[in-house]
């Protein structure tokens, strides 16, 4: 496994994503690795797209992740993995969530809801991991942890060890949601081993 790589995080507003990249990026940080983010909100508020991209390594000179080349990406929704398609290469690792936000055309009825978007992303020559963070969250008693499900499916492929990411999680996360995002990360971690 090499020890460096860009992760690029996709989602839509209020799902937890910018938590996820500073777990992430702190755990990293913890094990010796350079790392630089950066972060695009946009219409967050209003379920609009929101992407963060992370770069690690021995030394990391800027945060954003050039078209073609992300080695991991973390979709916290399926219409988002596919929005980002263009960042992927043939050996990209996507975690994708596959619980699904309807956007607000499929909302209203003016569209539908893509078939097969999984089948479609993994189309493209890239490692796809399904998992329902959603059910996983609700499995450990808190729906907001399914971005850090999300994260423990993440971290099977990351080039340092489990703890560092247990310890960031316990130092940096309020004491009150550490001991159920511990849980959810352990079970995201077991739906990528």
């Amino acid at each position: 496994m090499k020890a460096s790589g860009n992760i690029l995080f996709c989602g839509v507003g209020g799902q937890g994503i910018l938590l996820a990249s500073e777990v992430t990026a702190f755990a990293l940080l913890s094990e010796g690795l350079d790392v630089k983010k950066s972060e695009v909100h946009g219409m967050a508020q209003r379920g609009g797209s929101v992407v963060a991209h992370l770069r690690f390594g021995e030394k990391v000179y800027s945060p954003l992740i050039d078209p073609g080349q992300a080695d991991y990406v973390v979709a916290f929704e399926m219409m988002e993995a596919a929005r980002y398609l263009p960042f992927m290469h043939a050996e990209t690792k996507v975690v994708v969530n596959t619980h699904t936000i309807a956007p607000p055309a499929v909302a209203t009825g003016n569209m539908t809801y893509p078939e097969k978007l999984i089948e479609s992303i993994a189309a493209n020559n890239v490692s796809v991991l399904a998992v329902n963070g959603f059910d996983i969250a609700k499995g450990v008693g808190e729906i907001r942890a399914a971005n850090v499900a999300l994260v423990g499916a993440l971290s099977a492929y990351l080039p340092i060890a489990e703890d560092a990411f247990i310890r960031v999680m316990k130092e940096r996360l309020l004491p009150k949601i550490v001991d159920v995002n511990l849980k959810a990360f352990a079970e995201g971690r077991k739906a990528a081993l």
